[in-house]
């Protein structure tokens, strides 16, 4: 409890109480507070420019986040070579692999395209280093997707290659019989004198003059769709489907070396020159057929012969001599 204090009054010969005047007591207080005011902000001055002492723990956690920050830097520059590296193989997958195959290429809008919807980031944010984590998950997320259509485009370059390579050894390409001197040929396809009538009449075939008993081989892979004779003019004849629309057939055989519903590979032996059916002398009558319509075999002789050959049994298939069947 704070003293009374008096003092003397010469006028009235007494002692008065001293009263404090309420303007003194604000500005004491007022001066109290600016006092603490100034006091609290030299304090905060001095706070923020002494540097801070960090605990250990404070230091471990400082170094393990710029650590992370490097880490993150080295994960993006990694990723931009990753990415320089697919869009090399991006563009020959569109401008060689593809268009080989005559497959359509892939857009680019498909393999840069983003991902819509929600915010697949929403997690990340709010963060020191959100700018930072989000730009590399984003990065890394459209490389993923790229890798992903190229993984695919890849799985159907790899099937239209082992479709082609089965379309290459199905295709009949080599001659029927082994002609090392390129003589065999009697006739070839186009009009041509009928044997029998002497009449002029289309020729659909080629025909291989050799002794009965001379082998004949399939001249593509396939199936044996007939062995037999039931049909008119051909004698023993086979047929063989290559798949495709291709058919080839081989006919006056001796006699066969295969089966109905077999599987034969190129270069197979599936039967014996002979003279059966509608036909002259021993020889072989060979036939190709693409979709049901009779073509000319002199075309797919690529695989077995050299153009040198090639040009020779041209022109003696070329000749219009009489046929032999």
């Amino acid at each position: 409890m704070s003293k009374v204090k008096y003092y003397y009054d010469s006028e009235t010969l007494s002692y008065k109480k001293i009263e404090r005047k309420k303007g003194r007591r604000l500005g004491i207080a007022a001066l109290s507070v600016l006092g603490t005011f100034l006091a609290g902000f030299i304090l905060l001055v001095i706070y923020l420019n002494i540097p801070q002492l960090e605990t250990p723990k404070e230091k471990a956690l400082s170094r393990e986040l710029e650590n992370m920050k490097l880490q993150y830097s080295l994960l993006n520059r990694k990723m931009e070579q990753i990415e320089s590296v697919l869009a090399n193989v991006e563009d020959r997958d569109n401008n060689i692999y593809r268009l080989y195959f005559e497959a359509n290429p892939i857009p680019e809008e498909q393999r840069l395209a983003g991902f819509g919807g929600i915010n697949r980031y929403k997690d990340l944010e709010g963060f020191d280093n959100s700018k930072l984590i989000i730009e590399s998950h984003k990065k890394l997320d459209m490389l993923t997707k790229r890798l992903v259509v190229q993984s695919r485009s890849l799985d159907e370059i790899i099937e239209l290659a082992n479709d082609k390579e089965n379309l290459l050894a199905s295709i009949p390409a080599i001659i029927p019989v082994k002609n090392e001197n390129l003589k065999r040929m009697a006739s070839g396809y186009g009009w041509r004198t009928d044997p029998f009538t002497k009449v002029r009449k289309f020729h659909y075939g080629m025909d291989f003059t050799a002794p009965r008993g001379t082998p004949v081989y399939a001249t593509g892979d396939g199936v044996v769709e007939r062995a037999d004779n039931r049909s008119s003019g051909y004698g023993n004849h086979i047929r063989i489907d290559h798949g495709y629309g291709y058919v080839s057939l081989y006919a006056h055989l001796y006699k066969y070396n295969v089966r109905r519903g077999q599987k034969v590979q190129r270069g197979d032996l599936i039967g014996f020159v002979g003279s059966t059916g509608r036909s002259q002398a021993p020889h072989l009558h060979y036939e190709i057929f693409k979709d049901d319509v009779k073509i000319n075999p002199i075309n797919f002789y690529y695989g077995h012969l050299s153009p040198a050959e090639y040009d020779d049994i041209l022109e003696q298939a070329q000749l219009e001599n009489q046929s032999l069947d």
